[in-house]
């Protein structure tokens, strides 16, 4: 990519795109608490020390797998980058997924704020490559292992009331969508990083010269590019490599999953919390399929539906308490890489974009 085209990738991540996943997050409270919530019940729940403590675990889970990340990408660059740059090009990234569709990401910008901080672009093109593949490798093992051993009734059927058929049905088909989505993705990559980097390019291309994915073609043919690019540099990869990167990744996203566990004990005594834990990880999968920013409402609606009959507490009021502890969950994981992206954008766009133009001038 030329600098041009890096500056018009983001120049795109203003600060102001934040307002429609804030808006359309801020819509879905809203209608969830003026519909589904009873703010007398909530009224009753009970707020002490413990609950901070446990709010602030929630929250010290989100740093740990910012951590984790941080550590993934220092490995995976062979530590070009100083823990300072890990940060910003992590919490560049998420703000980058934050404010686009869950299908979409921040993986193309990603290459950018990578390229900026000092690596060559096929260099970070392989990071940003390895780094998609590890997360979705993350998923395609865990989901199989998770329905192993809690079982696929357990874990997609709900007792609550209200839920019925139809949403268990919804949770199958999204699941199984997502599910489906990633595991084509690690194949192809995986395949086409390790093997035949140059055959998966050609069927990329190929199947994006197809009528219905024909405005896709250019980039299907820089992703096959790129695959080509990044196959040189991680077939060269010892196992250790990717034993340290796949092993932080599992920290990380582990951690993540962790969240939802720790706000339900900040109010109430839990027994099963393998079981959230793996209704967290299929929520993820589910987000996949969210053509909103950053899954807004979409995230909230299915978790808050998802984990009501997981909560002690009397099945009429289960609904609006586990509603509440969605909300909650969202403003620790995903309102705050909105918040800090904001702050961060501006003055990274003006260090490495407006100032070295200035310069040459």
């Amino acid at each position: 990519m030329t600098k041009s085209s890096h500056y018009d990738l983001v120049s795109k991540l203003k600060p102001g795109r934040i307002i429609l996943p804030v808006v359309l997050g801020l819509a879905v409270i809203g209608w969830f608490i003026s519909r589904e919530i009873n703010t007398e019940v909530l009224s009753k729940l009970s707020f002490a020390w413990k609950s901070v403590f446990w709010l602030l675990i929630a929250w010290l889970c989100m740093v740990c797998r910012d951590l984790g990340y941080m550590i993934r990408i220092r490995i995976l660059s062979d530590k070009e980058l100083t823990w300072r740059q890990a940060f910003r090009v992590i919490m560049l990234w998420e703000f980058t997924s934050a404010i686009t569709p869950s299908t979409v990401g921040g993986t193309a910008v990603a290459v950018v704020f990578l390229h900026k901080e000092g690596m060559t672009v096929g260099k970070s093109t392989a990071v940003v490559l390895a780094t998609s593949f590890l997360d979705e490798l993350y998923f395609v093992i865990m989901l199989p292992l998770l329905l192993l051993l809690v079982g696929g009734t357990t874990l997609f059927t709900t007792s609550l009331q209200g839920t019925g058929a139809s949403f268990l049905n919804e949770l199958i088909l999204f699941a199984t969508i997502g599910y489906s989505v990633i595991f084509i993705w690690v194949v192809l990559i995986g395949f086409g990083l390790f093997f035949n980097p140059e055959g998966i390019r050609n069927l990329i291309i190929r199947i994006f010269k197809l009528p219905v994915l024909k405005r896709w073609h250019e980039a299907a043919v820089k992703a096959g590019d790129d695959i080509v690019e990044s196959s040189h540099e991680l077939r060269k990869r010892h196992f250790s490599f990717w034993l340290k990167a796949a092993t932080a990744t599992f920290f990380s996203w582990t951690a993540r999953y962790w969240v939802v566990n720790a706000i339900l004990v900040a109010f109430f005594a839990i027994n099963d919390h393998f079981l959230i834990f793996a209704r967290q990880l299929v929520t993820w999968i589910m987000m996949i399929i969210s053509p909103t920013p950053g899954g807004s409402g979409f995230a909230e609606l299915i978790m808050g539906r998802y984990i009501s009959d997981l909560i002690p507490a009397d099945p009429v009021y289960a609904g609006s308490i586990a509603l509440a502890m969605a909300i909650i969950w969202r403003i620790i994981s995903y309102y705050p890489y909105l918040i800090i992206g904001a702050l961060i954008v501006p003055g990274w766009i003006e260090r490495k974009f407006v100032k070295p133009i200035i310069n040459k001038r």
